[in-house]
């Protein structure tokens, strides 16, 4: 019972605080990767701070271990926050020197003042593009298997609607079938998300993204009644309202919450 009530307090203490989100796919120029990574540990006290500010509630660093096109991404970098004000207030903050005296803030007594200002001064040198995407969580299921560690695997996959019938056949079709799987140890996480607002390079055909936390050797295809004839055509209308692109597996750097 202990064990049950502390998955649910996870899961409440997730979703409240996940509402909104910005996923931010990085892509590197080449041979800045080292110069890439010591910038975000550069960060990850600034981040602390923001967050124990109400700036932003979580972040979190990923590595793309799967293969990735020419224009693919490096890393993914998933903000949270708790409401679409907080998300704006954290993008508008961006345009001003909020963030440069944030940084002065966290790295008061380690790094000196004028070294901050020609590290801030230099992000986004790193990186060839940053395709960023406003989220809106539509639905996910409770959260289980404990906190995330660096070196956690987690997979990502950006989807096209097709049709008005798309959420309602994940969340009231499908989601039952991935909460089955979790209660039977072989899926541990599932959010499906809707793309409100891109920036200029981020790609117009993505309209959700889905967002999985798997078990090693489980899977959610062993709780699928696939001999059923009810089953068959509702897979059929789920299939026919949505598009996906190959998924993308990622690999936990650093998270700050």
């Amino acid at each position: 019972m202990k064990k049950i009530l502390s998955i649910l307090i996870l899961s409440i203490t997730l979703t409240s605080s996940a509402q909104y989100n910005i996923l931010s796919a990085v892509q590197l120029n080449e041979g800045q990767e080292e110069q890439y990574i010591a910038l975000e540990a550069f960060f990850g006290p600034i981040h602390e701070l923001a967050i124990e500010k109400g700036i932003q509630e979580w972040q979190s660093v990923w590595k793309v271990t799967s293969e990735i096109g020419e224009n693919g991404p490096h890393y993914i970098i998933n903000t949270g926050f708790s409401s679409k004000e907080q998300l704006n207030n954290y993008v508008n903050s961006w345009t001003t020197d909020d963030w440069i005296a944030l940084a002065k803030e966290a790295h008061k007594g380690k790094i000196s003042a004028k070294r901050v200002e020609r590290i801030m001064s230099s992000v986004g040198s790193e990186s060839k593009d940053r395709r960023n995407y406003h989220l809106e969580t539509v639905d996910s299921t409770i959260w289980s298997g404990g906190s995330l560690e660096p070196g956690d695997t987690f997979i990502i996959t950006p989807t096209t609607a097709l049709n008005d019938n798309f959420e309602n056949y994940e969340t009231l079709f499908f989601k039952p079938y991935v909460e089955k799987a979790i209660i039977n140890g072989k899926h541990r996480y599932w959010r499906l998300a809707k793309v409100y607002e891109r920036t200029e390079t981020a790609y117009e055909g993505i309209t959700h993204f889905f967002f999985n936390r798997p078990v090693e050797g489980g899977s959610i295809a062993d709780e699928l009644p696939t001999d059923s004839f009810k089953f068959q055509k509702l897979q059929e209308g789920l299939q026919s309202s949505s598009q996906h692109a190959d998924p993308i597996t990622l690999e936990l750097v650093s998270l700050n919450n």
